[in-house]
């Protein structure tokens, strides 16, 4: 657990009272998730910074979109997290970075922060896929609980991703024969019902079906329909 740092009683950007000693939510990852923070506001970040560095997150401060974006063309692929952007900011609005990001391909679930929300600007950030929007003063729990959707969501898709390139290297494996025998698989059919499809023997489609368990290293019916699904060979 990180010690806990001082702070001014109150904050005018969060709706909590300071000083926090102690987590107010377990965010539960095997790994420490990264925050990039993107505000023209100095005590926005300062404020922000604290209570998210509080429960253990690391936090990428950054005063515009311009400064983010250079500090990823020098890093490389962003850690696991979120980004936690201020729609109004000078240079860039946080609408607009959220789609340039979009554009680099970068997958960071997107939280917006706004101190003058309305409804068609909340539509559009939903829109462009952010994963949240949230309205200052920010409630503290509101923040928290938010960020750590965000960054479970980043988790999961990085692990979908990662199991559909494992499965489409495994698809790689199987011969034109096998895939054929491996949609007989999918579509629900008996090995003699795969042997008319195909016109080729029963015991021809069972030695396929031995071949396609062994290549895409599946020990189960289950296992074997799970990597095609994965690798969207469906």
């Amino acid at each position: 657990m990180r010690e806990a740092r001082s702070s001014p009683s109150a904050c005018r950007v969060c709706n909590w009272r300071l000083p926090v000693t102690e987590p107010v939510i377990n965010v539960g990852l095997p790994l420490e998730p990264t925050v990039y923070l993107v505000d023209d506001d100095d005590a926005v970040r300062d404020a922000l910074g604290f209570l998210l560095g509080t429960v253990g997150l690391n936090v990428r401060p950054f005063a515009d979109g311009l400064e983010l974006e250079r500090a990823l063309d020098a890093e490389g692929p962003p850690a696991i997290g979120c980004l936690l952007l201020d729609i109004r900011m000078p240079h860039i609005s946080g609408l607009q970075l959220q789609l340039r990001l979009q554009e680099r391909g970068v997958d960071l679930p997107v939280i917006l922060l706004t101190g003058h929300a309305d409804v068609e600007l909340c539509r559009r950030a939903f829109r462009q896929g952010a994963a949240d929007f949230l309205s200052k003063p920010v409630d503290e729990t509101e923040l928290l609980e938010a960020v750590q959707r965000a960054v479970r969501q980043h988790l999961r898709g990085r692990q979908r991703r990662a199991a559909s390139g494992q499965a489409r290297m495994r698809l790689s494996r199987l011969s034109a024969r096998e895939h054929d025998v491996l949609r007989g698989i999918l579509d629900g059919q008996t090995s003699k019902q795969t042997a008319r499809t195909l016109e080729i023997s029963a015991r021809t489609v069972e030695t396929h079906r031995a071949s396609l368990f062994a290549k895409l290293e599946a020990d189960s019916l289950a296992g074997v329909i799970r990597i095609a699904l994965e690798g969207e060979d469906v």
